[in-house]
């Protein structure tokens, strides 16, 4: 790891932390964003429509040689130039020795993140061309010497009253911070820009490969002004850009406002091929192709679907670390989770790494992305990538390949921790204060103590009583279940003995290996899954039960990825996948059992949290639901019941914590708006995490799995 680099990192992210007016900004946005979506979404299939975009930017991607080379001609055919440039150099070179050959002392541009991501103004600007930004945005960013931190919002960060102060700058008057009169200054300011630049510089969000033709999708007017009063029009599209038809552009652009913005349709969709008419005057149309690193994406077999993208920059819009740090903190060029990939390819893993490291895994952008790109599948390939480059750290190492790949030991070492934890329990199973350096961890929320003895060492000493089971399942501990909270392992045996599923607990089962997996040690993730499928499959059981979704994604969906090359272990991995199930999912699905917990003696006020891994994950979250409101409780939503909780495993205790601690105040109060009693959810970490943090504020509201509220509704029926 890069020293100095982190340390450069860990300073802006204290800066970010320390200004609660730009998270304030950043949540208010996100709500009001996924409100206006959900409108604009009704009555549409989004998943449908996600997944023919995927289907055609796919085979886009597959064809993009015929693709590009038709698109080339039509373009040529209607009287444009065309120019590939394989660099962002390349680009830059040719856009400004255009304006050099056409004497340009002016070039107005409208939003364009390629040219942000090949630093065009400043390309320009050596060349003796000032560049003015047109869009609002990019205008105030601009003046403000800043990038944007948002790939269609770009200066989202800001505050009228800091445009207020920059506008006066620029004008020499006071101006009011009242949003209708700053609008206002910008469009007497900008005005006579489009009409004394000789160059006039745009994006595109489509190029139409059967036309030769692009699409702009704005919602301001400037890129028409720009596309067309200059005698000059410069068109810079990354290559990603292409579509075959006018038909599938119509696929993207009856997407992308919806996604993006909550609209139903921008105020412009433009559509330009060749020369726009300019009276009796010639025009020129230029187009720039961009490649700068997206070739070299597209041969990358675990990155490639980044390639679909459609830049509608939502997956920033719903990340909790975007909401907490903004995008000049959470990105390069390109922000949020579809930024991390782009800049790994567009401006090398350097710029990368740390925030490849600053995702949370949460899969929140997975699930709104309208291209359907596992997002987060991608960023831990990168994670790989970058601990194969720069090694995870000597303590990490230690503990992965020579710890946690040792069942025996690692497990002796649990054990060792419960004794020399006494000194700090004080006889209780929560750690609320940590010594020395050690604080930090507890200063915040308290941490649940090693129990005694594990789930493995007293699983069997629960007798079960099934005459005739139904199935025989194995359960899936997990390290939190195993050593941690065995008493939920208990539960486990109780609620399905009461529904004739007979439990036990394959004692080879070591760690589910996402600890290493999300540091970038595959190599160690691999063993255990090796490890894990040899020993869950041993008992030939009907199913696999988890009360972990992570563990769950670890067994149905990361094992599988691990194995599949391996001619030895594939089947069997796939196999073990097809019977991994998590428990609620299992009772409500498999068995049809949520009648078995009704008529319970005493309700309580309940609201539920959604585990990140279960929900966008696994694609469990109605089931909970039914269990605690058949179990007689009365269930009442909190806001945001989806929204990360901050755990992240290792990210909230040693990677981020800074970060998981805004994140999971935020699910604090959350909790205390909904008047409820209790808060149940499915995850152990998501328990560590959000009892922690209750108890560190005194707050009386109990946190409880699932698993352990229909116990207690078995406990209180007899």
């Amino acid at each position: 790891m890069n020293k100095q680099r982190n340390k450069d990192y860990r300073q802006r992210i204290d800066k970010a932390l320390a200004t609660p007016k730009l998270q304030d900004a950043l949540h208010k946005f996100g709500d009001a964003y996924m409100a206006s979506r959900d409108n604009a979404f009704a009555g549409h299939d989004f998943e449908a429509m996600r997944q023919e975009i995927a289907a055609m930017k796919d085979g886009v991607r597959e064809k993009h040689t015929e693709l590009l080379q038709q698109f080339i001609q039509n373009a040529k055919s209607a009287g444009t130039t065309i120019y590939l440039a394989k660099t962002a150099e390349d680009a830059n070179n040719y856009i400004a020795e255009l304006a050099k050959k056409k004497g340009a002392k002016l070039a107005v541009k409208s939003k364009s993140m390629a040219s942000e991501e090949t630093h065009l103004n400043v390309a320009l600007e050596k060349a003796g061309t000032r560049a003015l930004e047109t869009d609002l945005g990019e205008w105030i960013i601009q003046l403000a010497g800043q990038r944007p931190s948002h790939m269609v919002l770009p200066a989202i960060h800001m505050f009228k009253e800091d445009v207020a102060e920059l506008f006066s700058k620029q004008t020499g008057r006071q101006e009011p911070a009242e949003i209708e009169h700053l609008v206002q200054v910008a469009r007497e300011q900008l005005r006579q820009g489009y009409l004394d630049a000789e160059i006039g510089i745009t994006g595109a969000n489509i190029a139409v490969a059967e036309t030769g033709g692009i699409a702009l999708v704005t919602n301001e007017g400037n890129a028409r002004l720009v596309s067309t009063l200059p005698k000059v029009h410069v068109v810079l599209v990354g290559i990603e850009k292409l579509v075959p038809t006018l038909e599938d552009a119509a696929k993207i652009i009856r997407m992308l406002p919806k996604n993006a913005t909550g609209q139903l349709l921008t105020s412009y969709v433009t559509w330009i091929r060749g020369a726009v008419p300019c009276a009796d005057e010639e025009k020129e149309l230029h187009i720039v192709l961009l490649d700068n690193g997206r070739s070299a994406l597209a041969e990358s077999p675990q990155c490639q679907d980044a390639l679909r993208c459609i830049r509608c920059g939502a997956c920033a819009n719903v990340c909790p670390v975007y909401q907490t740090v903004g995008g000049h903190v959470f990105g390069h060029i390109y922000i949020g989770a579809i930024g991390i990939i782009l800049t790994a390819f567009f401006h090398g893993l350097d710029n990368a790494a740390e925030i490849v490291r600053a995702c949370i895994g949460c899969r929140s952008c997975v699930s709104i992305c309208p291209s359907n790109i596992d997002l987060e599948k991608i960023i831990l390939s990168l994670r790989e990538t970058i601990g194969e480059e720069e090694g995870i750290g000597a303590g990490k190492t230690l503990v992965f390949r020579k710890v946690m790949r040792n069942r025996k030991l690692f497990h002796s070492l649990l054990r060792a921790a419960s004794l020399l934890q006494k000194p700090v329990t004080r006889g209780e199973r929560t750690i609320r204060h940590l010594p020395l350096f050690f604080s930090p961890l507890t200063e915040w929320r308290t941490l649940p103590a090693v129990a005694d003895k594990p789930l493995r060492d007293v699983f069997s000493q629960q007798p079960q009583q099934v005459a005739k089971p139904r199935y025989r399942v194995a359960l899936f501990g997990g390290c939190a279940n195993d050593f941690l909270y065995p008493e939920l392992g208990l539960d486990l045996i109780t609620v399905m003995n009461a529904l004739d599923v007979e439990v036990y607990y394959p004692q080879k089962q070591n760690c589910c290996g996402v600890p290493a997996l999300y540091s970038g040690d595959k190599e160690t993730a691999v063993e255990l899954a090796k490890q894990n499928v040899d020993a869950m499959l041993e008992g030939n059981p009907d199913f696999v039960l988890t009360t972990c979704p992570t563990c769950t994604m670890a067994l149905q969906r990361d094992f599988v990825e691990h194995l599949k090359d391996n001619p030895a272990w594939a089947a069997k991995a796939e196999q073990l996948a097809e019977i991994t199930i998590d428990a609620a999912g299992f009772i409500v699905n498999q068995l049809d059992g949520a009648e078995v917990f009704a008529e319970l003696a005493s309700s309580e006020k309940v609201t539920y949290h959604d585990s990140c891994h279960l929900k966008r994950g696994a694609g469990v979250w109605k089931e909970p639901r039914q269990l605690i409101e058949t179990a007689g409780h009365d269930l009442v939503e909190m806001a945001h019941a989806d929204r990360c909780c901050g755990f992240g495993g290792s990210y909230s205790l040693t990677s981020h914590p800074d970060i998981a601690k805004n994140i999971l105040k935020d699910k604090l109060n959350d909790i205390a708006a909904s008047g409820a009693s209790c808060v149940a959810m499915d995850c152990p970490g998501c328990m560590m995490q959000i009892r922690g943090g209750l108890e560190k504020e005194g707050s009386q509201v109990r946190t409880q799995h699932t698993i352990e509220l229909l116990a207690e509704a078995l406990r209180n029926k007899k």
